[in-house]
């Protein structure tokens, strides 16, 4: 996501370089190229044009401080106006009621509301510690009930179960008394979607509503539909006292323009992100660390936090512990790495929150992704165990063989066996203390990875 917005803005910095201050003439300038990137980002003309007056006002005659340039100045105000329009902080999910706290989700078909509502359910599952019920209202789409029951079964949360044809206010009165007998903390409802606002939708669900009086209802909107996520959002905020928004499908976003609209647009909080279809895909959206990830600072905070839930700290602990001793990095710990680094959502959502990552060219990034992760796993995993314990055994007639094992070339194991040589180098490094050798090392192997030494796509 932001991808287009993040190189134009990038472009317009550079231009400010050599510069001793931000006068009117270079912020003019620089603001019709901000105006241009946000409106092919497909921000909302409003949100556009309050966004630059207000770093404009912000920005014209300020002085350069001495540890900063005009650019880096001007990339200050801008981030700061960036995230209040995002809504300045994370707005948390609200469960203070006595259980279940109703959660009510509610959007448009093909919006990828019932998947949500599985997210959200392993969600305060995982995160918050909840017992979670789900049941699902949509009684036009015989399918979205099954979809439901199978998406909580995969989530592990309880699922009421539904019938089409029944009455939308007679399977939430039932699911409030099964969440009632089974203790459960919170009760999510999915409602029924269509493919555009009408009046009877909105009749339905406002009766919903009534009757549940949900601590938070959510609206779920698909990133990609742009500026018209912002104005149905709207709509739909007009009709139900709506507490916050969940984007949906973002990595398939290049432009980014629905984050930057709904919290204007709207009056409503974005709470939560969606990135792909895998159940943890579901993120809290926080203004600042995505105004960050726009301007290509990264989201260092983010990453942190990913990994102290993703990677399993056990093996992290172990391979720690074996390169303290001075035990040889093997094929099962470059494996065991790759893995976990395929878990976290791979190379491009690693890259996306690494500070400086915008700046490379789309050709470097499009040699750095998971196609090339998921077949050096295949070449691994064509070895004997003993060839993963010890790589040398690894001749000429032995690699021949794991290539046609893993459905590879020759030349793709050779690639492979260079790139665990480096990390090879990179743990002995770290374990015998070298930290500026190690950063060498590192230095190196990413542009291996990045220049071209990878598999051929």
């Amino acid at each position: 996501m932001f991808e287009s917005l993040s190189q134009r803005l990038s472009a317009t910095v550079d231009r400010l370089r050599g510069r001793g201050r931000l006068t009117e003439a270079n912020i003019r300038e620089s603001m019709r190229e901000v105006r241009i990137a946000l409106l092919e980002a497909d921000v909302a003309l409003p949100v556009v044009q309050a966004l630059i007056q207000r770093v404009q006002v912000r920005a014209v005659g300020q002085e350069v401080m001495k540890s900063l340039t005009p650019g880096q100045a001007l990339i200050k105000v801008v981030r700061d106006e960036l995230t209040a329009v995002m809504g300045s902080v994370n707005t948390d999910f609200n469960l203070a009621a006595a259980p279940p706290a109703v959660v009510l989700m509610a959007g448009l078909q093909g919006a990828g509301k019932t998947t949500t509502v599985a997210k959200l359910a392993r969600f305060l599952r995982e995160r918050r510690k909840k017992k979670v019920m789900v049941v699902s209202c949509d009684v036009y789409r015989p399918a979205a009930i099954e979809q439901l029951r199978t998406l909580a079964d995969q989530v592990e949360v309880l699922f009421h179960p539904s019938e089409g044809g029944e009455d939308p206010i007679a399977i939430a009165r039932s699911a409030l008394d099964a969440a009632r007998k089974n203790f459960a903390d919170v009760l999510i409802v999915d409602t029924a979607g269509r493919l555009h606002v009408d009046a009877a939708m909105m009749d339905e669900i406002k009766a919903l509503h009534a009757f549940l009086n949900p601590i938070e209802t959510l609206f779920v909107v698909d990133a990609m539909t742009g500026q018209d996520a912002a104005n149905t959002a709207k709509a739909f905020a007009d009709a139900l006292p709506l507490t916050g928004v969940v984007l949906t499908k973002t990595d398939g976003d290049a432009r980014g323009g629905a984050a930057l609209s709904v919290r204007y647009v709207t009056g409503r909080p974005i709470k939560f992100i969606g990135a792909g279809e895998k159940p943890d895909a579901l993120e809290p959206f926080h203004p600042d660390r995505i105004a960050q990830r726009i301007l290509g600072m990264g989201d260092v905070l983010s990453l942190v936090e990913e990994v102290e839930r993703k990677v399993d700290q056990e093996k992290v602990q172990k391979l720690a512990e074996k390169v303290i001793k001075g035990k040889r990095f093997d094929l099962n710990d470059m494996k065991t790495q790759l893995e976990q680094m395929v878990s976290m959502g791979g190379m491009a959502s690693l890259m996306d929150k690494l500070p400086g990552m915008g700046g490379l060219s789309e050709q470097v990034k499009s040699k750095v992704n998971d196609r090339e992760v998921h077949r050096m796993i295949a070449v691994i995993n064509s070895m004997t165990k003993k060839e993963r314990r010890h790589p040398d055994l690894l001749n000429g007639s032995r690699r021949a063989r794991v290539a046609r094992g893993s459905g590879m070339q020759p030349a793709d194991v050779n690639r492979l066996l260079k790139q665990y040589q480096q990390m090879e180098k990179m743990m002995s490094k770290l374990g015998s203390g070298g930290v500026k050798g190690l950063m060498r090392q590192m230095k190196g192997a990413m542009g291996g990875l990045g220049g071209g030494g990878g598999f051929p796509r």
